[in-house]
C-alpha cells in the first residue's frame, strides 16, 4: 500500500451520539518495538487520569488510536491498512482517529494533509497534550497536532498503566545521538536524555509489587545512559538488586561504546540474563561506514572475543540486507561473520528507505528488491541452521525456565523462556505452578526456535 493520504468526503456526517464528558471509550493498537509498548502504557495512564476509558472492542470506541513505528516499511503499510478500515465508520459515527508515535512524527505533513481524516497527530514527546487534543476533537471537531521534539521529556513521575503479567518494561532513556544513516529515530524521538536513577529504581520496586519478575530496560542505545555519576552498568546492577526481581534484560546496546563495566555486570550479576543483543547490521567496512555505525568489522570481532572470554554469554543481533550500494561480495562478508560468531538469534530486515534519514538524502537505494529478498532469505536460513545446532547442543541438559503460562498450542503444556531467551515448552504434571516460577526443565528435543522437555522426577 502506498503512503499517500487517506481521503474522506468533505460532507462528513455529524456524530449520531455524544457520550457524556468523561466517559469516552478509547480503542488503541500498538505497532513496533517494546519502546512503543511502553509508550502505550504511558498514554493509557495519561488518558485514564483524565477520565477516558479503554475498550478492547473497536466497535464500542469513540476514539481510535494507533501508536506507530517508523523504522520499517511494513509497519507503515500496516498502519495505513488499519486506518482504511475505519473510513466508513468515521462517516457513520464521527469517530475521532488519532495517530501517535514515530510515524506521526516522521510523516506529519503527509498525515495531516487537509484531505486526511486523521483528527489528532501526536509524536513521542507530545503525549501529555493528548487528553486535551482528544477533548477538542470530540467536543469541538478541532484537529490537533503535537509533534514538537523535546530536549527534556522523559515522562518521569508518570506511572505506566500496565497489563498484568510477570514481564515489565522500563524506558531508562529516550532519543538517540548516533544518527546511523539508515535510522529515523533521532528525527522521531529526538536527542538522548536519561531518566534519573531513583525514579527508575522506584519503578522497578513498583513492578515487583504488581507481580513482575522480569524487567527489560529499554533505550535506543542503553549503554549511553548517563545521569550524574550513574552509568548504565551501575543502573543495571541496581535494578538487578531490587528484591523480588529474578531476571533483568536490556535492549539495545551499541557496539561502538560497549564499556567493560557493562560486560562485567552481565557476566557476574546473578539476576542479569547472560544474553547480549549486539546489532551488527553489516560486516563490511565500507557499508558500515556508509551506515555511520562508528566501528569496523575488526573492532566488532574484538568485542565479540571479549564477550566470549567472559563465559557462556549468548549473542543475538540485527542485520540489514541490501543497504545502498551493497555488492554480493560485501554481503558475503556478513554471511561469513554470521557463521563465525554463531548468534543464538538474529532479526533480519531488507533495507527500506525512510524519509528524512541521512541515507535517503545522501545515497541511492539501488539494490533491487529481488536481490534484497534473496540475501535476506539466505541469512534467515543460515540463522535457522545455527539456532537449531545450538539448541540441539542442549538436549540432555537441564535449563532453568521462567514459567510464563500455557503453551500457545495446548493447555496441557507450560511455556516459558530460558535465561538465554529461548522458548521452552514442557507437559504439565501434578505439581502446582504459577507464572514467575523458575523451573528446571530437562531438554529432550529442539527446533530452531524452541526447546522441548519435561520436569525431572
Amino acid at each position: 500500500m502506498s503512503g499517500s493520504p487517506l481521503l474522506i468526503p468533505t460532507s462528513l456526517k455529524a456524530r449520531t451520539y455524544l457520550p457524556e464528558k468523561g466517559s469516552y471509550q478509547v480503542y488503541m493498537e500498538t505497532f513496533g518495538c517494546q519502546m512503543n509498548e511502553y509508550d502505550s502504557e504511558i498514554v493509557r495512564s495519561l488518558l485514564k487520569t483524565r477520565g477516558f476509558q479503554f475498550t478492547p472492542y473497536d466497535n464500542e470506541a469513540d476514539v481510535i488510536l494507533f501508536n506507530t513505528c517508523a523504522i520499517r516499511e511494513n509497519a507503515h503499510n500496516r498502519v495505513y491498512g488499519h486506518l482504511a478500515r475505519y473510513t466508513n465508520r468515521k462517516q457513520e459515527r464521527g469517530l475521532v482517529i488519532g495517530v501517535l508515535g514515530c510515524m506521526a512524527q516522521n510523516l506529519k505533513q503527509e498525515l495531516m494533509d487537509t484531505r486526511s481524516f486523521i483528527d489528532v497527530l501526536v509524536g513521542p514527546d507530545g503525549y501529555r497534550r493528548l487528553p486535551d487534543l482528544l477533548m477538542d476533537a470530540l467536543e469541538h471537531r478541532k484537529r490537533g497536532l503535537a509533534v514538537d521534539l523535546s530536549e527534556y521529556e522523559t515522562y518521569a513521575h508518570i506511572v505506566p498503566d500496565r497489563p498484568a503479567g510477570i514481564n515489565g518494561w522500563i524506558a531508562v532513556m529516550r532519543g538517540c545521538d548516533n544518527f546511523c544513516s539508515f535510522c529515523v529515530v533521532p528525527y522521531t524521538r529526538g536527542r538522548e536524555r536519561s531518566r534519573d536513577p531513583e525514579g527508575i529504581i522506584q519503578e522497578a520496586h513498583q513492578l515487583v509489587s504488581q507481580g513482575v519478575r522480569q524487567i527489560t530496560l529499554l533505550g535506543q542505545n542503553v549503554n549511553s545512559y548517563r545521569s550524574g555519576e550513574w552509568d548504565f552498568a551501575r543502573l543495571l546492577i541496581a535494578v538487578g538488586d531490587v528484591p523480588g526481581i529474578q531476571r533483568v534484560r536490556f535492549m539495545s546496546p551499541h557496539p561502538k561504546d560497549f564499556p567493560p563495566a557493562l560486560l562485567e555486570a552481565v557476566a557476574e550479576h546473578p539476576a542479569i540474563c547472560k544474553t547480549i543483543h549486539l546489532p551488527l547490521q553489516s560486516a563490511n567496512d565500507r557499508i558500515l561506514e556508509r551506515m555511520g555505525r562508528g566501528y569496523t568489522q575488526r573492532e566488532y570481532r574484538k568485542l565479540v572475543e571479549a564477550i566470549r572470554k567472559k563465559g557462556p554469554l549468548v549473542l543475538t543481533t540485527d542485520l540489514i540486507c541490501g543497504f545502498c550500494g551493497e555488492t554480493d561480495e560485501e554481503f558475503q562478508e556478513t554471511y561469513r561473520l554470521m557463521q563465525e560468531v554463531g548468534y543464538q538469534a538474529a532479526f533480519v530486515f531488507k533495507y527500506s528507505e525512510r524519509k528524512h534519514t541521512i541515507a535517503a538524502r545522501k545515497f541511492v537505494d539501488d539494490v533491487p528488491e529481488q536481490v534484497k529478498g534473496y540475501r535476506t532469505n539466505q541469512i534467515v536460513e543460515l540463522q535457522k541452521e545455527i539456532s537449531l545446532s545450538k539448541n540441539k547442543e542442549l538436549i540432555g541438559t537441564t535449563v532453568e525456565v521462567m514459567l510464563e503460562g500455557h503453551s500457545k498450542k495446548s493447555d496441557l503444556q507450560w511455556m516459558g523462556h530460558s535465561d538465554h531467551n529461548v522458548t521452552v515448552v514442557w507437559p504439565k504434571g501434578n505439581e502446582v505452578r504459577q507464572p514467575g516460577d523458575l523451573v528446571p526443565v530437562l531438554v529432550r528435543d529442539a527446533s530452531p526456535s524452541t526447546l522441548y522437555g519435561h520436569i525431572q522426577s
